[in-house]
C-alpha cells in the first residue's frame, strides 16, 4: 500500500508558486511538502517551448527522486507547455496543473472587461485559447502580457516603486473603469496585489488559481486514500536551484508573511545551484 505520509511535490519556475503552496498548507496542514523553485532558469514565460518542457521534466524527475506521492504544477507557464506530456509519461501519478482563474472571473462579473495578466507562453498556448472558448466566449477578455514582472518579484521588489511604475505603465492604455475583473495568470503575481490595487483601485475583482487547485488536490488525495494520517503539522522543504541563499530567505518570507498568519510549520531548505 502506498505510504500516505510521503510528501506532495510542488514545482514552479521560481518563488511564485509559493502563493499556491501556502494555500495548500492551510488546507492540508498535516501533509509534508517539497517545493522546487527553479529560479536558476526563471522566467520560463519567454523561453522556447521545447526548453520549458525539458526544464519541467527535469523538475518532475527531481521530485520523483524525493519519493513524492503527487506533483502540483504551481506554474501557469509549465502547465500550459508541458503538463499534458508529463501526464502521458506518468499516468498513475496524481499531477495537478494550474490555469488562469478565468471561469470564476466570468461567473462573478457581468459586462465590462476581464484582464488576464500572464506570461507570453501562457497567453499564446492552445490551452488558454481552449479555456477562453469554453468559459468566456461572450466576454471581452484583454490579454495583458507582463514580461519582466516575474524578474521584479524574484528580485524581492514586489512592493517597490519600480513595480508600481511597471504596473502603472501596463494599465495606462486600458480603460480601467471598464475593468470588472483581473485574473492573475502567473503564480508570481499574487505577491504584487498591493501595488496592483494602487493602480486599478478597489473596484475590479481579482482572481488567482491557488484555492481551486488546492481544493482539487485535497479531493483527489481523499479519493485515492493518500491523505496523511498524521496528527501533527507536516514539514515543508524548500529547494531552489539558483544557489542564492537570499532567494530561500525570500521564499520563507513569502510563505510566512500572510494574513491571517499561518501557524509555524517545520521548515527546511536547500539550494541546488552553485
Amino acid at each position: 500500500m502506498t505510504d500516505p505520509n510521503r510528501p506532495i511535490g510542488f514545482f514552479d519556475s521560481g518563488v511564485g508558486g509559493i502563493s499556491v503552496l501556502k494555500q495548500a498548507v492551510r488546507l492540508l496542514p498535516h501533509e509534508n511538502f517539497i517545493y522546487y523553485g527553479d529560479s536558476l532558469n526563471a522566467p520560463y514565460g519567454s523561453r522556447p517551448l521545447a526548453e520549458i518542457q525539458q526544464l519541467t521534466f527535469d523538475a518532475v524527475d527531481y521530485l520523483l527522486s524525493r519519493n513524492v506521492k503527487a506533483i502540483v504544477f504551481a506554474c501557469n507557464t509549465a502547465t500550459s507547455a508541458a503538463v499534458h506530456l508529463v501526464r502521458e509519461k506518468h499516468p498513475d501519478l496524481p499531477i495537478f496543473g494550474i490555469e488562469p482563474a478565468l471561469k470564476p472571473a466570468v461567473e462573478n462579473t457581468e459586462g465590462g472587461s476581464i484582464v488576464v495578466m500572464a506570461t507570453e507562453t501562457t497567453l499564446k498556448e492552445q490551452k488558454f485559447a481552449q479555456l477562453m472558448d469554453r468559459v468566456a466566449r461572450d466576454r471581452h477578455v484583454v490579454k495583458l502580457c507582463c514580461p519582466g514582472l516575474v524578474e521584479l518579484i524574484e528580485e524581492g521588489k514586489a512592493h517597490s516603486q519600480e513595480t508600481l511604475d511597471y504596473l502603472s505603465d501596463k494599465f495606462k492604455a486600458l480603460d480601467v473603469p471598464e475593468i470588472k475583473a483581473i485574473v492573475l495568470g502567473c503564480t508570481h503575481y499574487p505577491f504584487i496585489l498591493s501595488p496592483l490595487r494602487q493602480v486599478v483601485g478597489p473596484t475590479p475583482l481579482i482572481f488567482d488559481g491557488a484555492d481551486g487547485i488546492s481544493r482539487h488536490l485535497q479531493n483527489v488525495l481523499t479519493q485515492r486514500g493518500l491523505l496523511s494520517d498524521r496528527q501533527e503539522p507536516g514539514e515543508i522543504h524548500l529547494i531552489n536551484t539558483s544557489g542564492d541563499e537570499k532567494l530561500l530567505e525570500l521564499s520563507i518570507a513569502l510563505l510566512t508573511a500572510q494574513d491571517p498568519p499561518m501557524s509555524d510549520p517545520p521548515l527546511d531548505m536547500e539550494t541546488l545551484g552553485s
